[in-house]
Parts: C-alpha cells; structure tokens; sequence
C-alpha cells in the first residue's frame, strides 16, 4: 500500500486546496487579460464566466474568442478549439493510469473536466495512486480564479479607457511569450517552428486575407505542426 491511498478523502481535498491557492491566484491574473480579448468578442461578463468556468484553458479559450470576433463559423471554433487542446487528451491519458483500478469511472469524467497544464503538473507530482479528491481541491480554487478573472476583465473593458484597456491586452501576449521562449531556447526544433509560425502568419493574413481568421489559424496549425513533427520527430525509448 502506498501513502496517497492511506489518506482520507477530506485531506487529499485540503492538500488540493493548499497547492491549488497558487495556481487559482495566478489564473485570475491572465484570466483578467483574457477578459480584455473577450470583450472585444462581444461577450458579456456572464458569458465570458460561463466561457471560462466550463473550458478553463487559456489557448483553447483564446483561439475561440479569435474566431467568435472573426465571425467564424461553429465548425471552426469546434476545430480550433480541438486543435487548440489537443495537449490535454495526452495528458488524460497519463492521468488515467495513475488511478487504481477500483476508482469508479465517474471520477475519471470529474477530473478529466478540468485537466489544466498546472494542475496536471501538481498531480502527476504526487506519488502512488491518485485520490480525485486532491484533484477537486485544486480545482475548487483554480476555476473560481480563471471564470471570476475572466468575468473582472470583460467588465474592466467596458469602464475602462480604451488606451489602459489596449495596454492590458499586451499582457496575454505576454503569457504566450513566457510559455514558447524558454522551451524554444532549449530546443532548435521548437524555436524553428516558432519561427515559421510568425512568418507563415504574417504572410497568410496579407495574402490570404479574405480566407477567416479561424480557418487560417486551423490551416497554419496543422500544417506548421505536421510538417514539424516530420522533420523533427520525437524518438522514444524502449
């Protein structure tokens, strides 16, 4: 027996909670960014919660909110958000086999509802089995940041002036700068791919300008990811 199932429910639940103040306190941060690029979608402060509470995931989240100012169709934002957070079925998987095996099937579908890059961090952090109820800790605090935040920041950018508002959009750029520069510094293949995406970008939004912004993001991402994954390929081990 391993010292995660010899805990009980309630303090694999404070346990989620304790590591989960930090995450929750950091997503209403970007999440009052995201706020910003959903106003200027058009959602309401109830939308953007409902948004933000029922897909906590920052890129997913973005590209939706890309493609609804776009005026995209259902089918695009559907497959760019797919695209978007693709990571997280892999993620999902790594998760299931950590569960033991008499954990019932419905706490499998609750933790893989909020299946986040920090959270799943922490939880694949822990030792042995994991107990989904250190799972919900962590999430009781991280969706009310993400959902609340992003809720704050639609209704900052409706009171607030245009050029304060302009200036704290700079700031979700400024998120996925800080995510794709340290890796991109480390490995050649991610920072070519880097690369290739701000170019093709450019070029396809000058040149293929009456094709949607959504299709576009869709097309590039495949595309620069496809021919990435050829080139570059990952190589496991035995």
């Amino acid at each position: 027996m391993n010292s995660t199932k010899l805990i009980t429910n309630r303090q694999a639940l404070s346990e989620g909670i304790r590591d989960g103040i930090p995450i929750g306190l950091g997503y209403f941060v970007v999440s009052f960014t995201l706020g910003i690029a959903a106003k200027h979608a058009g959602l309401s402060p109830f939308q953007g919660f409902l948004t933000s509470f029922l897909n906590n995931a920052s890129a997913g989240e973005y590209a939706a909110f890309t493609v609804i100012a776009a005026d995209a169709s259902y089918l695009e934002m559907a497959l760019i958000t797919l695209v978007a957070n693709a990571r997280y079925l892999l993620m999902s998987t790594v998760l299931s086999q950590k569960f033991s095996k008499n954990t019932p099937f419905y706490h499998r579908i609750l933790v893989g509802f909020d299946v986040t890059d920090e959270i799943f961090g922490i939880t694949v952090a822990r030792s042995g089995f994991l107990n989904p109820f250190y799972n919900y800790g962590a999430m009781l605090v991280a969706l009310p940041g993400w959902s609340i935040g992003t809720a704050l920041g639609i209704f900052a950018g409706n009171v607030l002036p245009l050029s304060v508002v302009s200036a704290l959009s700079v700031a979700l750029y400024g998120m996925f700068l800080a995510i794709i520069i340290p890796p991109a510094k480390n490995d050649r293949s991610i920072a070519l791919a880097v690369i290739a995406s701000f170019i093709l970008s450019f070029i396809a939004t000058n040149i293929f300008y009456e094709i949607s912004a959504g299709t576009r993001t869709i097309i590039l991402t495949i595309l620069i990811a496809g021919v990435a994954s050829y080139i570059f390929p990952v190589k496991n081990e035995n």
